[in-house]
């Protein structure tokens, strides 16, 4: 398990740097990723193109690994992320991610899931529930 531990932590790595180290080298040449806001791409060489991309309007602050959960050909990472982007926005959020691992211990399957920072307790001041009034989170 350590092997895909240090995969992982080599993806987010290259995240800090902005450099590509070999996302060929750890993602299978048909793999997806899915982006806890929608997007998704296919194969190493999409994965390689938005990574490229990305690192041209924002920059990464934090991407910190919480715990590794390992079951066959599957790990969950839970981790806490940070970025601020050129324009001057900025996110933090909670998130897991699902992999699914192909032979050669790469991987062949990557979703992110995202959980808003900013909570509450709606039920803070009685049984009816109190909501903000602000827009949900796209994650």
């Amino acid at each position: 398990m350590n092997i895909r531990e240090d995969i992982i932590r080599k993806w987010f790595g290259m995240w800090f740097t902005a450099e590509d180290t070999g996302i060929t080298d750890i993602f299978t040449e048909d793999a997806v990723y899915i982006e806890s806001w929608g997007p998704e791409y296919h194969g190493a060489a999409a994965i390689r193109h938005w990574f490229e991309e990305w690192n041209t309007r924002g920059k990464v602050l934090r991407w910190d690994i919480r715990q590794f959960f390992h079951d066959r050909d599957q790990t969950v990472v839970e981790w806490y992320f940070e970025n601020v982007m050129n324009d001057g926005t900025a996110d933090a959020f909670d998130g897991m991610s699902l992999i699914r691992w192909a032979a050669g211990e790469r991987m062949c399957y990557f979703q992110e899931f995202g959980c808003n920072r900013n909570r509450y307790d709606p039920y803070e001041k009685g049984e009816t529930p109190r909501f903000r009034d602000e827009k949900a989170k796209w994650f």
